[in-house]
């Protein structure tokens, strides 16, 4: 950081804010349009093209589990991905990331099924999500630790927040595409229709890469190199003196369950279960996303006035009353209850948490270990979060009372994130150099800087 004639660490040079958080939107969006179709493919098709040997709820329940051996390599990408970002800077992990996911979705459109190669066919499943996952483990950690450090210091939560909104976005995309897809004879759907969504994502990479290799590195990262402190083992920096902050973001990302029991097991839960149309939910999705986006940003402009854990908190207690009446919507197949409050839920309250983590999470650590925190502490959260449709299915069952148990379960975790978050520091006033440090740093309104 830059040395202020006093002796004090001074603001980093100034960034590029809003081209940082555009990058970051269009990139996330693009990214994790690939990460969500295969999540609806495995709620709706997967199960009658790879396991179609199994059961119906056996075959479901190993669909499910396909999309969550996604999340088991995100850990395994956030360490590599994370260390490769915090050394070498956040523009090549960004890039990185794009290429690897595109190729690996693309390859799932191509592969055989069950019946024309037996157990290869799930099998080659399994690595390609394994390779998504692997991607996904550096794609927001970098996007936010690019925004965060581009940002001015009393909007770092409105400028990181566009990666969540450009996420939203994605899953957007990704339902939308699929919405036509759904609607095909179902000989169709199962034989080429669900290839397209993958096929598509040829085109969504080639769009991200020329985005993103235009984006300049943070001058925070730049600043570092010069002066010499990038950290040579970023990964043994953050275990030997943030041990402590990984472990609250692991804790804080268990909010993610919600997103999973939407957009996944309610989904099957809705289709397979008690019998739903599949494009009615699938436009659930699809509107509860729209007031994401509008609302996410609403969300951190609060946060960044107001502080980060009080939005959060009162997100993630929305949430655990909310998944009872969306999951009791479902089971009682009342559709304007299940938009009313789908929308409400995952669209309005939920956002209040995706709006304040991209920068809660990366104001815990100092820049030379921001991405391999962000993203380990995430990740391991998020891999938790991917099982529970699986976990779900195989603890409550598949019967129309099994909505029960699941949002019992879901409202738990989110009391957990609830404490969690409560225990931490309050940061949205501590200037962008002295983040992560283990001193405390004055108020910003008290030392002047304009709010």
């Amino acid at each position: 950081m830059t040395d202020r004639p006093d002796g004090a660490v001074g603001a980093p040079p100034a960034g590029k804010p809003a081209k940082a958080a555009l990058a970051a939107w269009i990139g996330s969006a693009l990214e994790y349009y690939d990460f969500f179709i295969y999540g609806t493919a495995a709620a709706l098709v997967f199960n009658k093209i790879f396991f179609p040997a199994s059961s119906p709820a056996t075959g479901t329940l190993l669909a499910l589990s396909t999309f969550g051996v996604g999340y088991v390599s995100r850990p395994l990408g956030a360490l590599l991905l994370g260390h490769l970002g915090d050394k070498f800077g956040r523009k090549r992990v960004l890039l990185a990331t794009l290429l690897l996911m595109g190729l690996s979705t693309v390859l799932v459109g191509c592969l055989p099924s069950y019946g024309s190669v037996g157990v290869a066919a799930p099998i080659l499943l399994v690595v390609l999500r394994l390779l998504q996952g692997l991607s996904a483990g550096g794609e927001q950690a970098s996007a936010n630790s690019m925004s965060l450090e581009h940002a001015p210091e009393h909007r770092r939560a409105y400028y990181t927040s566009f990666t969540l909104s450009g996420t939203q976005a994605g899953q957007i995309l990704a339902t939308a595409v699929f919405l036509p897809v759904a609607a095909l004879p179902q000989e169709e759907l199962l034989s080429w229709g669900w290839r397209v969504p993958f096929w598509l994502s040829a085109v969504v990479v080639l769009v991200g890469y020329y985005i993103r290799r235009s984006l300049e590195e943070t001058p925070v990262f730049q600043e570092e190199v010069a002066s010499g402190e990038v950290a040579k083992l970023p990964l043994a920096v953050l275990l030997r003196d943030h041990w402590a902050d990984v472990l609250r973001v692991v804790v804080a990302a268990l909010i993610a369950s919600v997103s999973t029991i939407f957009t996944v097991y309610a989904l099957s839960y809705a289709v397979n279960t008690v019998g739903l149309s599949r494009t009615p939910m699938l436009w659930v999705g699809v509107l509860a996303n729209v007031a994401a986006v509008i609302t996410i940003p609403l969300w951190a402009k609060f946060s960044d006035r107001f502080g980060r854990k009080r939005i959060f908190i009162a997100g993630s207690l929305g949430c655990a009353i909310l998944i009872f009446a969306y999951l009791g919507a479902i089971a009682a197949g009342s559709y304007l209850w299940i938009f009313v409050v789908g929308i409400g839920m995952f669209g309005i309250v939920y956002t209040a948490t995706s709006a304040v983590w991209p920068s809660f999470y990366g104001e815990m650590f100092p820049a030379r270990v921001r991405l391999s925190g962000t993203a380990i502490g995430t990740q391991i959260g998020f891999a938790i979060s991917g099982f529970l449709p699986s976990i779900a299915v195989g603890v409550t069952g598949t019967g129309r009372g099994a909505w029960l148990g699941v949002a019992v379960f879901t409202a738990a975790l989110c009391l957990v994130n609830v404490i969690a978050v409560a225990t931490g520091k309050e940061t949205y006033r501590v200037p962008t150099a002295q983040l992560g440090l283990k001193e405390p740093a004055p108020d910003r309104s008290e030392a002047g800087v304009p709010r």
